[in-house]
């Protein structure tokens, strides 16, 4: 019986090498694997690559891992059982972790790729530094730990990536999006959707535009949580791509991008400070995750359901129900402009955040009524209401300060307030949309 092995209970490995020997057979041939019971299997692992390759098994590695150096045909004809897989296909799961089934054959390019040394330069992937991002260091290289396979952005070193269903707008970058979890460590979906990730996670977000820098990231964010609370730390791309360094004071990059419309912009894009990072990610003065909620969160499609189980007490929990903000057929006209103030304001506009004293409050779960908006006075807006008496005015986005601000570029007007050198036109329309439907006697 095999049994609580955190990779696979057995892998079959075949090993080449550069120096022509003819007599040197890198095929495990011999070897015999068969007629045993196996448990779980390939719930924590740990090994550089090890999250790739369960993904690339459907969810989990499976219990017999064979690396398919050779096709059947090069095991020898006519020798029956002899060939790795033959034997190891006569084995049994007994339940718990391990795939779909008790054997699997990976491609050994995909071997070569996660496990073996590059041919760029002989390197071998990086292997994440838990011990690091445990610790209290701010290393000034993002290389140190180890998120990303031979640094290439391309290549995260993930327990799953994600996607939200509405984003928040940072002047239409695209952004990449992973978690790293510990291995043995799970994360439990809470009463209000809110995610509770274990002291050890990296939450991973890079923003790029396909049209600038070749498509490159400009920025890698990390959301490091640690014994002591969650550490926020902003890293910028050098220039040659390998590394990308430590921005702890922020910077503004120059970056030309083009919008939806094909409207070309020449923007400074805002890198956050560390300050700047709390002030969006601050609930009672704690900094916490604000865009992984089970209700806007979507795994990829290659983690199936071992892998949610490996990572989620409880995944029948992860359930998105908030439509994206751009599609109609995804929910009425009012659930998706709620959806874009969700992730466009809520962060802060909640009783618990940076902006609790206006007395707005824009999350999904707020009743839409005084407190979202409707009807509502200027509390703190200062020049921001630009004369206007209410946040929304139904029936009039025109009169609406809530448009105004977020059509505002001006720094003591535009909201949000950090995260954007641009107005999000689309996005706009859509709250324009919204409001101009409303009854105007709704207040």
């Amino acid at each position: 019986m095999f049994e609580d092995n955190g990779t696979a209970n057995v892998m079959i490995v075949g090993y080449r090498y550069d120096q022509k020997d003819p007599k040197y057979q890198p095929l495990p041939r011999q070897i015999v694997v068969r007629d045993n019971a196996h448990g779980k299997a390939g719930f924590a692992p740990a090994f550089a690559g090890g999250a790739e390759i369960a993904a690339a098994m459907g969810g989990a590695i499976p219990p017999v891992l064979w690396d398919g150096a050779a096709e059947r045909s090069e095991a020898g004809a006519g020798q029956a059982g002899r060939h790795p897989a033959a034997r190891a296909a006569r084995d049994r799961a007994a339940g718990g972790h391990g795939g779909q089934g008790p054997v699997k054959r990976i491609a050994a390019a995909l071997i070569a790729a996660l496990l073996c040394a590059s041919a760029g330069g002989g390197a071998a992937p990086a292997a994440v530094d838990q011990a690091l991002i445990e610790g209290s260091a701010m290393p000034a290289k993002l290389s140190a730990f180890g998120l990303f396979a031979g640094n290439d952005p391309a290549r995260p070193v993930a327990s799953f990536a994600y996607t939200l269903r509405t984003p928040l707008f940072s002047d239409y970058a695209e952004k990449h999006r992973f978690v790293s979890i510990p291995a043995g460590k799970r994360a439990t979906v809470l009463a209000d959707g809110t995610v509770d990730f274990p002291v050890g996670t990296v939450i991973v977000k890079s923003f790029g535009w396909p049209d600038f820098n070749e498509g490159r990231p400009v920025e890698t964010r990390l959301l490091i949580h640690r014994a002591s609370g969650w550490v926020a730390l902003p890293y910028i791309w050098d220039a040659d791509g390998k590394d990308a360094s430590l921005a702890i004071a922020g910077r503004r990059v120059p970056v030309a991008l083009k919008s939806p419309d094909g409207t070309a912009h020449a923007i400074q894009y805002s890198v956050p400070n560390r300050n700047q990072c709390k002030e969006c990610h601050s609930r009672a003065g704690t900094i916490v995750p604000i865009g992984p909620k089970a209700r806007n969160m979507v795994l990829a499609d290659t983690v199936g359901a071992d892998t949610r189980a490996l990572y989620f007490t409880n995944p029948g929990a992860l359930k998105p129900v908030m439509p994206r903000w751009d599609d109609p057929a995804s929910g009425t006209l009012q659930d998706r402009a709620r959806a874009y103030l969700e992730a466009n304001c809520a962060h802060c506009h909640n009783p618990e955040g940076s902006a609790s004293n206006s007395g707005l409050f824009l999350r999904w779960t707020d009743p839409v009524g005084v407190n979202y908006g409707i009807g509502k006075r200027p509390t703190a807006a200062g020049r921001g209401s630009g004369g206007m008496d209410f946040a929304i005015q139904p029936g009039d986005p025109d009169h609406s300060f809530l448009i105004y601000r977020l059509e505002s570029l001006d720094p003591g007007i535009a909201m949000p307030e950090l995260g954007r050198s641009t107005v999000h036109k689309e996005g706009a329309a859509l709250l324009r949309e919204w409001i101009a439907a409303m009854p105007k006697d709704a207040h």
